[in-house]
């Protein structure tokens, strides 16, 4: 084959007719080659820059709902979930993005891109342990092929990365050594370590890994089991719930001074929330109730107590308060009214509660007094943000300066509005909810202490929200109960700043030892690691 790019001018008229046709027929076949790639190259070029253009319009689409998602009407759980799925597709548009552009290299048709700004990673714990990865040149003397010398160490960089060993079983063996005294004929051993349980199979690690993918993790057994299967471990639900069982029963008197820690306080927070209770009789479930008690807002040493009931009614807040004596913060479920007709306690009830009445309105657009009434409101919030760390006293004293005339106010312009509206409607009854409780909404202007809502004891129950997701309902009333207990101290942990595996390990191994007069050592905040 002729080469057309070696052929000099001078040559071509040695050239005979064939061959000045075969060069002609390889020209055209080199042209034709080259015009096929050029087009495969611009439809590849068109088809990056309109995949470019796409996902940079989803990631500008994405970051729009990220920011407009406080607006969106969902509640938190649903919007933790709708940010999660966010990240999750903007990373991975940003990382298809990246792709693309670092294949398209020098293309003119790709738009030019500005360096997008780096967020700035904060350092990882420095409570992590590190591994150190050694990296250094095979050879340390001079490449350079006229000197050959050793080299020096400098320097070095230190890059960090997070990576993770999954969770693994081992077996703890205790080995007892046996001595004995051949003249004597004396042995001697030191006894085998108290064991909450006797010829348990769990250490207490194990035993609180158990208790607390259940009750902090909301990992159903049947779940916990296919998890430790992978590891070559077959440890049945009914042994895992047997575990739970026996956990719970174990912590109950600490619970009971964990309950009496919590009474203590002069101000309770009291809320409830639906659990749905296994009735095997009936083959279906019914309704229970998850009970919350927890310690005032401002109180330094935080705690929350459980109690699980058959139902909604009133005796059981009064069984529960047996003794106690203070300001009850309560919503106005009338459950309650019974418990707070003893003397020595008063109500305080939830400013959110009234709040949330308006902000339904305003949602549908079906008020203007509705928005009036949410911004009035935010006023009193905003004197409460600046009073939230100060003492009790200075609180009380900014309250009375700047809230009360707010207070006032708002009372007047909710009784004016009142004889506005038309009776019956929607924005009447929401009126009409403050103005029916008005005496126990303003009880954070006559006590330091007492909290403007109930939002504090609100957010201590929303783990049995996310709990009841996961395993759908209660088995029993004694499972009800044990998880009472179990999520009471494990909340209260996490309350206080405890990691809760070390604080469970921690109790559980500590508590066949411990005196019952020294039992209040082990609440979670008292509670300090074993040296």
């Amino acid at each position: 084959m002729l080469n057309v790019h070696a052929i000099k001018p001078e040559d071509l008229k040695a050239l005979s007719a064939g061959e000045l046709a075969a060069m002609a027929a390889q020209m055209l076949a080199h042209i034709g080659e080259q015009s096929k790639r050029i087009d495969t190259q611009a439809q590849a070029i068109k088809w990056r820059d309109a995949k470019i253009e796409s996902i940079t319009f989803q990631l500008a689409r994405l970051k729009a709902w990220k920011f407009g998602a406080k607006t969106e009407r969902m509640n938190a759980e649903q919007r933790d979930i709708f940010e999660e799925t966010l990240a999750a597709d903007q990373a991975s548009l940003e990382a298809q993005l990246a792709a693309l552009q670092n294949g398209a290299g020098t293309s003119r048709s790709a738009p030019e891109q500005q360096p997008r700004r780096q967020p700035k990673r904060e350092p990882l714990a420095a409570h992590l342990p590190r591994v150190d990865q050694r990296v250094e040149p095979e050879d340390t003397n001079c490449p350079t092929p006229e000197c050959g010398q050793p080299m020096v160490r400098v320097g070095e960089d230190i890059s960090e990365r997070l990576d993770i060993i999954p969770a693994q079983f081992f077996v703890q063996r205790q080995i007892r050594g046996k001595w004995a005294c051949k003249c004597c004929q004396l042995l001697v051993q030191e006894p085998a370590a108290p064991q909450v349980f006797d010829n348990a199979l769990p250490t207490p690690g194990l035993q609180a890994h158990t208790v607390i993918s259940r009750f902090v993790d909301h990992i159903p057994y049947y779940r916990q089991e296919q998890i430790n299967a992978r590891t070559g471990v077959r440890i049945p639900r009914s042994t895992l719930a047997a575990w739970g069982g026996q956990t719970g029963a174990q912590l109950m008197p600490l619970h009971e001074a964990h309950r009496a820690f919590v009474l203590a306080s002069r101000i309770v927070h009291a809320d409830e929330t639906p659990i749905s209770l296994l009735d095997p009789g009936a083959g279906k479930t019914k309704k229970a109730y998850m009970w919350a008690y927890a310690r005032g807002a401002f109180e330094p040493e935080p705690g929350v107590v459980f109690d699980f009931c058959a139902g909604r009614g009133g005796k059981y807040p009064c069984e529960f308060l047996t003794g106690w004596s203070g300001t009850l913060v309560v919503d106005a479920y009338s459950g309650y009214d019974a418990a707070l007709a003893l003397d020595g306690r008063s109500t305080a009830y939830c400013l959110a509660h009234a709040r949330r009445k308006f902000d339904e309105l305003v949602k549908a657009n079906a008020s203007v007094v509705a928005a009036q009434a949410i911004q009035r409101i935010a006023w009193l919030y905003r004197v409460e943000a600046d009073a939230r760390d100060l003492p009790a006293q200075q609180r009380l004293q900014m309250r009375q300066e700047r809230s009360g005339s707010l207070w006032q106010e708002l009372h007047l312009w909710l009784q004016l509005e009142r004889t506005r509206v038309p009776d019956g409607s929607a924005i009447a009854k929401a009126i009409d909810y403050s103005l029916n409780h008005w005496a126990g909404l303003g009880r954070f202007l006559l006590d330091g202490a007492v909290p403007i809502d109930n939002n504090y004891v609100e957010n201590r129950i929303r783990p049995w929200a996310l709990g009841r997701r996961n395993w759908l309902f209660i088995g029993s009333q004694l499972a009800g109960e044990r998880a009472a207990v179990v999520m009471s101290l494990l909340q209260s942990a996490k309350l206080n700043g405890h990691e809760p595996w070390a604080y469970l390990k921690d109790v559980l191994t500590r508590l066949p030892t411990q005196l019952n007069s020294r039992i209040e050592e082990m609440l979670p905040h008292k509670w300090k690691p074993a040296d």
